[in-house]
């Protein structure tokens, strides 16, 4: 019997003063039990890794690819208009940012045709959840792992309410 290939996620971001934020996506999947490709690729000085690593991702394994990026953002959209895998973006709070606004309009204000899903301003971790989910509509494996995280939130909910209710 053939055995089924395990879905990879990409973690990528602009650069190494991004991975603070992204870590949340690389912890999240990582409990989840996906493997995990991590890597910096810029859109402005890198543009050829970033041509070759959007091309060619999928034949790689990899499912799902978050995209991380600060200041005008280019990453995210750049790369969904060459792969044709599901994108997450992280629109990161950075140094040369406008109070993150910049980031997060450049990431969700994508031209019809090149979707690039968007997550809060640095929410690497529900960048890593939605990435999970995704995974999770054809491996059942990871859905059960995505319901039985959801069902501890719940728990944390219910066990926080009965301290305060004394």
């Amino acid at each position: 019997m053939k055995q089924k290939k395990m879905s990879k996620v990409a973690v990528i971001m602009g650069s190494n003063s991004d991975l603070p934020v992204m870590q949340d996506a690389i912890d999240i999947l990582k409990e989840f039990e996906i493997e995990v490709e991590v890597d910096i690729v810029s859109a402005h000085r890198t543009p050829e890794k970033l041509f070759d690593f959007s091309k060619n991702a999928h034949s790689r394994g990899v499912s799902v690819i978050i995209a991380g990026a600060g200041g005008a953002a280019h990453l995210p959209g750049m790369v969904a208009s060459l792969s044709p895998l599901p994108i997450i973006g992280v629109p990161v709070k950075s140094s040369n940012s406008i109070d993150g606004w910049d980031s997060v309009l450049s990431i969700l204000q994508m031209p019809g045709g090149v979707p690039v899903a968007t997550v809060a301003l640095n929410g690497a971790k529900n960048a890593g959840i939605l990435a999970a989910q995704i995974i999770g509509s054809h491996d059942k494996l990871v859905l059960d792992k995505i319901i039985a995280y959801k069902e501890g939130l719940k728990q944390k909910v219910e066990d926080a309410a009965k301290a305060v209710q004394h």
